[in-house]
């Protein structure tokens, strides 16, 4: 550490540190060993206890063996989002001979590139999508430019956006990089503290600095100023400082500046001295060096970080040259760091510069900070932390330059700084005409991390004048959207319902109509389903699909005829009308905002169920390269993954689909936990474990991601009482599977739901209780046929054929097993194909058919399938 003097710095050394630096080369060691090994390492303690000095001499530790990039937060920007990440990585993306911005950032350059300050934002970035592209480019860069350590300070300053991602980055079990982060007990606190505490669960050691002793205080002392410092002085400089490393270094360059014989006789004067380096003492000193130093100051404090000499002379109302004359008495007082930009020499200085400042005259400056901010043309977002500042006081131009920031924020994904801003501009308050319209954009920043607090905002909205006929339209789907996701799916219908009875009949009516359909259809339960299917069908008769309206429409017709297991070929027809040229609409993709992901990805559920998965495949394929071009990595993401391991199940490729399904559920953890997304991937995992044979880990599914009642308010594909039911009868339960399966199929037979592909309780209950009650699994099997025929599928036909064999012996059981044979053998379902072929030669005690059959279970990674054909086959 350094202290400066009249005459020449002064080097301290740095003492007590011996666990804390052992620590630290340890993980530099490992970080640059033959196998290198990343790590995590978090040092704490109390403000000025020398933390800063730590992280300094681990940067000399790794100097010329690792590259070393560093960033600190600050007190007067943590909501500034982004700020840390870009101090740590832009520098990477500015150094010499590096490779052009976009050819490094590659496809994330238009997802992070924004958040890096380096790509204009446009349109609205996903914040888990933005986190994921950080991940990639520190990866990408942890290779070009190993070993790497990042060192963060003052991380209890670091903004949420920041140590968000960082928190989760340093999770990875092949974390490439060491991270170095420092932050005060005494001020990390709510988010910032979990973030902290995750990275020190993470952290190979977490150290925290302790006060330094007398004998230490004394060493750095007589460092300082000679070996003739005698010990009452040094023990009184221990006494002022009680050990604090800042207080003791700056405590003893006062003692140098006043050139104080450091012996016993000048013992008395230190307090007074100490005192000069702290809160008053310290302002009583800047106020001796004058009133336009202390104005410069002042508006450095405002600035914060990476302070423009510029800027602070425009705030402060000084001239270039005035202001040149501040900074270096700044300097020479030990205040102020650097040239242009410049710094403080501490936080604690910077604090007590900031907080010295009077009240009413903080918030002007604030107010004149966002103005000169954003003539400097640095943009709304950057202006934004001045303006959460400044009282309110009904100003309309400070309302739009919030809105605006506020969408700057949104546009980088940091969500939780444009709601600031909105709450903020509420506070103001708008204009009443533009009130609703702040309201409604407050609730469109929230959905994606709060959908209970969008629905408040969105309620509210909707309740007053000022939103216009698009706008209320968009809130009242993205109401419904937000009751959905927090399982709240009839309130959603409702919401609806009672916005199409107070519209016009037209375009717009028509377009919530749609919308309606679409929540009502994927409720889990309602009151009259037949009724709303009839309803539906009616608007859905005649539609040709020349707009977006009615090819929503046309779609849910689809799904819905689909559900109560009406002709494929005929819902195959409907669904091709909802298409333009054999693809998606434009304005119906995955990522339009105007009608959600919902309709494309119950289309492609539709074309699967109906045997058309060519068609399901190229839907969800396009689903997971749209979301993740667009940077869409969280509940998005998760679903598409869920989607494309369901298409997989439905082929019987059943290891890939448990691979997607594992990494939907991973995803989707990312998120939250017991959203729709998590019942409909963890349903798809449950039946495609219990397809492999694999009873123990489709229970332990179950157990780990709660698959049990009560079930949520929508629809689970496929449904979920069903695949419960057929998990207890996989593990010898069948009292509770029969309960499960009896409830499973009186509520979709009360809503007119027949699929027995979609739901198939009624032939697992057959099996179930056949020895019981024969007659009753008989009358199952002929329903159950019934429907199948009705619904036409190869796969629904052979199915229920090997749920009718299932009940016979003998020849019968052959010559119905031969029949699903062929029917499966023409299905796109090649583990039911496997699974008929294995019973039918067991049936025929058939060597051939059983081997043909084992071959399909062993490429359909069935392996419970290919146990059972090769013990029949032994038992020959």
């Amino acid at each position: 550490m350094m202290v400066s003097g009249p005459e020449r710095p002064v080097t301290v050394p740095l003492l007590e540190r011996e666990t804390e630096l052992a620590a630290a080369a340890g993980a530099v060691e490992a970080l640059c060993a033959d196998v290198p090994t990343g790590g995590v390492l978090v040092c704490s303690g109390e403000a000025g206890i020398g933390k800063t000095a730590l992280l300094s001499e681990i940067r000399r530790l790794a100097a010329g063996r690792c590259t070393v990039w560093s960033a600190r937060g600050g007190e007067t920007v943590t909501s500034v989002p982004f700020h840390v990440v870009r101090q740590l990585l832009q520098p990477a993306v500015a150094l010499p001979g590096t490779v052009d911005t976009r050819e490094l950032l590659g496809d994330g350059y238009e997802i992070i590139g924004p958040a890096l300050g380096v790509a204009p934002p446009d349109g609205r970035a996903d914040p888990q999508g933005v986190r994921d592209g950080l991940d990639t480019l520190l990866l990408r860069l942890a290779d070009t430019h190993r070993p790497l350590v990042l060192l963060v300070d003052d991380a209890h300053w670091c903004d949420l956006e920041t140590l968000g991602w960082l928190a989760s980055f340093v999770q990875r079990e092949d974390l490439p990089v060491l991270v170095v982060i420092a932050y005060r007990t005494e001020e990390a606190d709510d988010e910032t503290a979990e973030f902290i505490r995750a990275m020190e669960a993470a952290a190979g050691q977490c150290v925290s600095l302790r006060a330094l002793t007398p004998d230490a205080v004394a060493s750095l002392a007589r460092a300082a100023l000679g070996e003739h410092a005698d010990d009452p002085f040094c023990r009184e400089v221990w006494a002022v400082t009680g050990g604090n490393l800042y207080e003791t270094v700056e405590l003893v360059a006062k003692v140098r500046d006043e050139r104080l014989d450091p012996v016993e006789a000048s013992a008395g004067a230190l307090r007074a001295l100490g005192a000069a380096a702290r809160g008053t003492g310290l302002i009583a000193r800047l106020e001796e060096l004058g009133t336009d130093t202390t104005r410069f100051a002042w508006a450095a404090a405002i600035l914060g970080t990476e302070i423009s000499l510029d800027l602070a002379a425009s705030l402060a109302g000084l001239g270039d040259a005035e202001a040149a004359d501040c900074a270096e008495r700044l300097r020479a007082a030990r205040i102020l760091a650097g040239t242009d930009p410049t710094e403080f020499v501490h936080p604690l200085i910077a604090g007590a510069v900031y907080r010295a400042i009077p009240s009413a005259t903080r918030t002007a400056m604030h107010g004149r900070a966002a103005w000169a901010v954003t003539r400097a043309g640095r943009g709304a977002a950057a202006a934004a932390r001045h303006l959460l500042e400044v009282h309110p006081d009904d100003d309309p131009e400070l309302v739009a330059q919030l809105r605006e920031a506020a969408s700057e924020h949104l546009a980088v994904g940091a969500p939780d700084a444009a709601r600031r801003c909105l709450e903020r501009a509420l506070q103001e308050p708008p204009l009443p005409e533009e009130y609703a319209p702040v309201l409604y954009e407050l609730g469109c920043a929230t959905l994606l991390t709060s959908p209970a607090t969008t629905v408040g905002h969105l309620r509210d909205a909707l309740g007053m004048p000022g939103l216009d006929a698009g706008q209320r339209v968009d809130a009242v789907f993205r109401l419904s959207q937000a009751l959905t996701h927090n399982n709240q799916t009839r309130e959603a219908a409702q919401v609806v319902a009672d916005e199409v009875a107070r519209t016009a009949a037209g375009p717009t009516r028509m377009r919530l109509q749609a919308v309606h359909f679409l929540w009502e259809g994927v409720q889990a339960a309602e009151d009259d389903g037949p009724g709303r299917s009839r309803r539906l069908a009616e608007m859905a008769e005649g539609l040709e699909g020349r707009d977006n309206s009615e090819r929503v429409l046309l779609i849910l017709r689809a799904f819905d005829g689909t559900a109560r297991g009406e002709n494929a070929e005929e819902i195959v027809q409907i669904c091709d009308r909802a298409l333009v040229d054999g693809m998606l609409a434009p304005g119906l993709g995955w990522t339009n905002t105007a009608w959600g992901f919902e309709p494309p990805a119950l289309l492609g559920l539709t074309y699967a169920f109906a045997d058309r998965l060519d068609r399901a495949e190229s839907l969800f394929d396009e689903a997971l390269r749209a979301f993740e071009i667009s940077g869409w990595s969280g509940g998005h993401l998760a679903f598409a993954h869920a989607l494309v391991g369901y298409l997989n199940r439905r082929r019987g490729k059943l290891a890939q689909a448990e691979m997607y399904l594992r990494e939907s559920l991973r995803l989707a953890e990312r998120v939250g936990n017991g959203l729709p997304m998590h019942w409909d991937a963890a349903c798809m995992l449950i039946d495609t474990l219990l397809a492999r044979g694999r009873i123990g880990a489709a229970w332990e599914a179950a157990e780990r991601h709660g698959f049990a009642p009560p079930y949520p308010s929508s629809i689970v594909i496929p449904d979920a009482q069903c695949v419960r039911g057929r998990l207890l009868l996989a593990q010898g339960r069948t009292k509770e599977a029969v309960a499960e399966l009896e409830a499973a199929g009186a509520a979709l037979t009360a809503r007119g739901r027949h699929n027995g592909v979609m739901a198939p309780w009624a032939s697992d209950l057959a099996r179930a209780v056949a020895a019981d009650d024969p007659d009753r699994a008989a009358a199952l099997a002929a329903h159950v046929r019934d429907r199948a025929e009705r619904f036409g599928t190869d796969t629904a036909i052979g199915e229920s054929l090997r749920c009718a064999a299932a009940l016979e012996e003998g020849e019968r059981a052959v010559e119905l097993l031969a029949k699903a044979v062929a029917f499966l053998e023409g299905s796109p379902c090649a583990y039911e194909h496997a699974l008929a072929r294995v019973e039918y030669g067991i049936a025929a005690r058939s060597a051939g058919e059983l081997s043909r059959g084992l071959a399909l279970a062993e490429k359909r990674s069935a392996d419970g399938l290919v146990r059972r054909a090769r013990q029949e086959l032994r038992a020959l």
